[in-house]
């Protein structure tokens, strides 16, 4: 059982066919759109997502905000291994029990990936796509030589993990506008660093699917900040030449969070995307 995190709100929870617990947010009502959050240390779906899901929820859609297993208030299991596969087959039971037959996709870095996977194994499920800097399109090692990753290696390495080790990455790594990383955040992403364990980290893989985007059929929003430091930046023509359905926005003054840095932008985007 997952402790309980000053401002990081519980919602409801769902047990997979391997027994593990899935804690999801549900708002709204109309079109299904899932939120995917991103692996980063101490991540969850609301505190990736907070200044975006209860605003779409008020524009008349059915938004599922789900922790992935390993992070927020979901099940960290230790005794197995995280392949991207993992988190698909877990998306899809909760979608199914939630009796959601399709959905738009809303993914972010390690989310973008799962949505991605999600719809080339699932093309009639997934309604439309956004993508934000998503995983998934490069060889995995190729992440490890970004700036971020090296902040995050130097940061996670130089001693015992504090909050204030674990804010110098978010503002060195994630984001460009540092103006963004409130206490709040801070709090709600160490509230949740002390329950994880290595594992999650350790052991997840995740594939290049670069090859395959020509499969996806669907209609394709995506985001990518210029000044992003997690991914890099051949992701973009990646996604405009492998998409043949893509919009593709490039947001200067912004790094790997462009629905927290650039929120009312994103949203209005967004809105005008599933609309249109």
């Amino acid at each position: 059982m997952a402790t309980l995190v000053a401002g990081l709100p519980e919602g409801r929870y769902f047990t997979t066919a391997s027994g593990h617990r899935l804690h999801y947010l549900e708002h709204g009502q109309g079109p299904a759109v899932v939120f995917l959050h991103g692996s980063g240390s101490g991540a969850s779906g609301h505190s990736n997502f907070k200044g975006n899901y209860p605003w779409l929820a008020e524009q008349g859609y059915r938004v599922i905000v789900p922790d992935l297993i390993g992070y927020g208030y979901s099940d960290k299991p230790d005794d197995i291994e995280y392949p991207l596969d993992l988190f698909v087959d877990h998306v899809a039971q909760l979608l199914t029990a939630l009796e959601i037959d399709s959905a738009t996709l809303i993914g972010n870095s390690l989310g973008g990936a799962i949505a991605i996977k999600f719809t080339l194994d699932n093309p009639n499920r997934v309604d439309k796509l956004v993508l934000m800097a998503p995983g998934g399109i490069e060889n995995q090692p190729d992440y490890f030589h970004m700036p971020g990753m090296q902040v995050m290696k130097e940061v996670f390495t130089a001693g015992p993990m504090s909050p204030q080790r674990l804010e110098e990455f978010i503002r060195r790594g994630l984001v460009y506008d540092e103006a963004v990383v409130d206490q709040q955040l801070v709090d709600e992403r160490w509230g949740i660093f002390q329950q994880q364990n290595t594992q999650v980290i350790n052991t997840m893989s995740v594939p290049n699917m670069a090859e395959r985007l020509g499969e996806i059929s669907c209609p394709v929003q995506a985001f990518w900040g210029v000044n992003e430091q997690m991914m890099p930046e051949t992701g973009i023509m990646t996604l405009a030449k492998g998409i043949a359905d893509i919009r593709l926005t490039l947001v200067s003054q912004c790094g790997h969070w462009v629905m927290v840095e650039h929120q009312d932008m994103f949203n209005r985007a967004v809105l005008d995307f599933l609309q249109h």
